[in-house]
This record gives structure tokens, sequence and C-alpha cells, in this order.
């Protein structure tokens, strides 16, 4: 307030005069009763103009001289005041006597009023903490989460495939690995493992294929054989080797399934691991926190991922997303990207619509061609039909 320093801390009222001679209180007294009725601070804050400073920031030298002569004046009125030694106490005591010997800085409204209006802005739409609900379940490890998922991000730029490794392949092509990973998802449904493997099962099939040269032959064991691998790397109960071989109708002997094995952990060099698109797709979804046939939908557009060779150009984190952008604009029939979603995966709705496009056209052919073993899956009730879902062909057409 401009009339008033009662709110001041650094003010001294009468009361704190100590050893103050009789003339002293009588003049602290005088200067209390000058004081106004408070009123209303934004009224007064208002009507006061901010002080003019040199360039240097500071008081102008005008303003010092008649701010030092106020002072002698006023230290001779109160001369009796023994107590007080300190200077910077005698100061402070003196400008409860009159309001125009420390002039107040109020920084322009104008200001104030934008600072608040980017707060607001920024503070809009909050993130939600999306495992406040977990701190106190250990398998959640809520603590280290965000941990953990960065570190998927640095690796997955190192278990990541080229997206043209297919040109060094002579016997095999693009659309026998859409044939083989199509039927291998039906495979995996009917040994009922978990969803991580058959995820891992391809990152490993194209990891493979990238460093050796094989023949068309070989492809349906390589295919066989990841599945193995990854199940054993993920699940409790894994297949058996003669189930894989029937699986093939007995095309291989037990014998070939196990060499198959020893030479992709081999090429491998014995790591296995891999963030793939499962990985980040269950934290991402959690993030939305809708219900199960959401989930669903958003898993459905990533296996029609895994069919489609050019998705090897995207990052698993990428794809993980879109297909969740990909799966709310679906159900809700507009474009939704929350600030919370944005938060956990690190990517703005502009990053995700080219791959929401490609998912688009592939949920629109799901249903024709040969490769239709993904949307069979999807449209039984165990999976809540969620691929007769309509398109999102809105998102076609603004991209367009």
């Amino acid at each position: 307030m401009s009339d008033s320093d009662e709110n001041n801390p650094n003010v001294l009222g009468p009361s704190y005069v100590q050893g103050a001679s009789t003339a002293a209180r009588d003049v602290v007294s005088r200067a209390d009763h000058r004081r106004k009725v408070l009123g209303n601070i934004d009224q007064n804050v208002m009507r006061v103009q901010p002080k003019k400073r040199g360039l240097s920031g500071k008081w102008s030298a005008q303003s010092l001289v008649k701010r030092q002569l106020h002072l002698e004046e006023t230290k001779e009125s109160i001369s009796a005041v023994s107590n007080v030694n300190d200077p910077e106490m005698e100061c402070q005591t003196t400008s409860s006597f009159s309001g125009s010997v420390f002039e107040m800085k109020v920084e322009p409204i104008e200001d104030v009023d934008q600072m608040e209006i980017e707060v607001q802005d920024m503070m809009s739409e909050l993130v939600i903490d999306i495992d406040r609900e977990d701190l106190n379940n250990p398998l959640a490890v809520a603590d280290y989460i965000e941990d953990i998922l960065s570190y998927y991000r640095e690796a997955e730029n190192s278990t990541c495939v080229p997206p043209n490794y297919m040109m060094q392949q002579h016997d095999i092509n693009e659309k026998m690995r859409a044939l083989l990973i199509d039927w291998l998802i039906e495979v995996h449904y009917s040994f009922e493992l978990m969803d991580e493997t058959l995820f891992l099962m391809v990152n490993l099939i194209d990891r493979f294929l990238a460093l050796k040269i094989v023949m068309r032959t070989e492809l349906q064991l390589i295919g066989l054989t990841a599945l193995l691998l990854a199940s054993k790397y993920g699940d409790v109960r894994v297949p058996l080797v003669d189930h894989i071989i029937l699986m093939s109708k007995s095309l291989y002997t037990r014998k070939q399934v196990i060499d198959m094995e020893l030479m992709m952990i081999n090429a491998l060099q014995f790591n296995l691991f891999a963030p793939t698109m499962f990985v980040f797709i269950k934290r991402f979804i959690k993030a939305v926190q809708r219900d199960k046939k959401f989930e669903l939908l958003s898993l459905f557009f990533i296996e029609l991922c895994l069919v489609e060779y050019e998705m090897l150009e995207f990052r698993p984190s990428l794809l993980a997303a879109a297909a969740v952008y990909t799966a709310q604009c679906t159900l809700d029939r507009v474009k939704n990207w929350s600030k919370t979603s944005e938060w956990h995966s690190h990517y703005s709705e502009e990053q995700l619509l080219v791959c929401s496009s490609l998912m688009v056209n592939f949920h629109q052919k799901a249903k024709s061609g040969g490769l239709t073993a993904v949307y069979r899956k999807y449209s039984m009730l165990e999976f809540g039909h969620v691929a007769r879902c309509e398109p999102a062909q809105f998102l076609l057409e603004n991209n367009a």
C-alpha cells in the first residue's frame, strides 16, 4: 500500500521503540494517527506510479539528496532514543514517521497481469500423476519407472534394425516376411503365450535376417525358432520343441530346430533383450486411463504394424504412442492427445500424425487380402470385437 506501512515487517511501530523518551513516543504516536484506514489493496496499488530510475536501476541523485535532508530533520526530533544504536535500525525507525521518507516501488500492473496469464496458460491442463495409486505397490516400481522407461528409450536405438535390410536378401522379400508373421500370430495365440512374447519374436526375426543371408526354405524354421527363444525369455510355460515341429507339419526335425536356435543366439551374441512396442504401450495406455476396450484397440493397431515391413522405419516408442493416439481418435471421433500423454510418451501430436495415418490405412484393409490374422483375432469376443470399429478416416482427410 502507498498510504500505510503497517504491514511492513521492517518498520518499527511505537511498541518496538524500546527505551525511547516521551517526546519520541509522542512523535511516533502522532505518525500512527495519520495512517489511513486499510482500503482496497488493488485500488491502492493502481494509484501508485512506479518511481523513475536511472540506467543503473538505483534511485536518482535528486531523490537521494531530498531523502538525506528529510532524514536529518527527522533524526533531530528523536534524538532522545538512546537504545537504538544500529544505523540500519535507526533508519527503519524514522521511516514510520512519514510516508514520504521511503517511496514504494510497484511494478507496472500490466506486467503482473501478463505474468499471471502465462502461468494460467501453462497450468491450464495439468499433467496427471499416473503412479500415485501405485506408490504402495512394490511390483509397480513407481519410484523407478521413469528411469526404466528412459533406459528403454536409449536401448531401442541399438535393437532396431535397418529399415532396408531386406535389400541384402536374395531369396526372400517383404511379402514373405509378412506371410510368416501373419501365420506366427496365429501360432502364438494357439500356444496362449504372453503378449510381449509376440513382439519380441518379431524383433528377433528381423534382427537375425538383418545379419544373415537365408533361403526361403529356412524362413519358417527361423520364425518358429524365434518364437521358442522369445517364449523362453519371458514366458513361464514354454512350448516343447516337439510341439513346435507339429506346427510346421513336421517339415523340420528336432535337430534342425535346435541347430537353428544355436545359430540365432550366436548371431545375436546372446542378447535377446529388446524394448519392443509392447514395453512402451503399456505405459502410454496407463497415461490415458481408459477402459479395457481402448487398451485392446491400441494393441490391435500395434499388431497390425508387426506385419508391415515399412513400419520398421519408425522407433517402437513412436509406434506405441501413435497406436494409443489412433485408438483415441477411433473411439472419440476427434483428435485427442492430452498433456499427460505427451509428457509420458515424449511425443507431440504432430509427431504422431504420419504413423497414425498409416495405421488407419492398415485398419481399412485389415479385413481383406491374405493377411487377416490380426483382424480375425481382434474380431473375437475375447478381444471385444475392437477390429470392427469404424476406422478414423478423418485423420487421413486432415493429413491429405
